[in-house]
């Protein structure tokens, strides 16, 4: 005879029943709030580059993105450390040590991808016809392909 499969729990139900996720949300609920306090006492600029990796035994760990905000960082150290050290959360803190890794997905540049307009690619296909390299001019037409479709703008 086959058993009635439970009834669809809420993903917060499940969360909070099973004693597993249970402790793992809720380390992960008490590094998010370690997260917060970390970015109130780093420049804006940093704050994308640094996340909390563990706070154990009087010492914090955080991962950075590169070895140039690492550094940044280092220099930092000491007001970092008292500035922490003043939070109820990090009242035995002794150490700060970084740990650099590289995002796993590189971030996506910001704004839009360059669009060539039908004026720059006419400029590229008039410089075209005068270079006599076969490999130079084949590569402008190629960009000048690459134009905007405008139909206000066509010939």
């Amino acid at each position: 005879m086959a058993s009635k499969p439970s009834p669809a729990q809420p993903p917060a139900t499940l969360l909070r029943q099973n004693r597993p996720l249970r402790l793992l949300l809720n380390q992960a609920e008490r590094l998010e709030h370690l997260q917060r306090l970390l970015e109130s006492q780093l420049q804006p600029a940093a704050r994308e580059h640094c996340h909390v990796a563990s706070w154990r035994d009087g010492t914090l760990l955080l991962v950075v993105t590169d070895g140039h905000w690492a550094t940044r960082l280092r220099y930092q150290q000491k007001r970092l450390l008292a500035a922490l050290q003043a939070m109820e959360a990090f009242g035995n803190l002794r150490r700060i040590l970084y740990k650099v890794q590289p995002p796993l997905v590189p971030a996506k540049r910001a704004g839009h991808a360059a669009v060539l307009s039908n004026n720059a690619a006419e400029s590229l296909r008039d410089t075209a016809e005068g270079i006599s390299d076969p490999k130079l001019r084949a590569a402008l037409e190629r960009l000048a392909g690459h134009a905007r479709i405008d139909s206000s703008t066509t010939k």
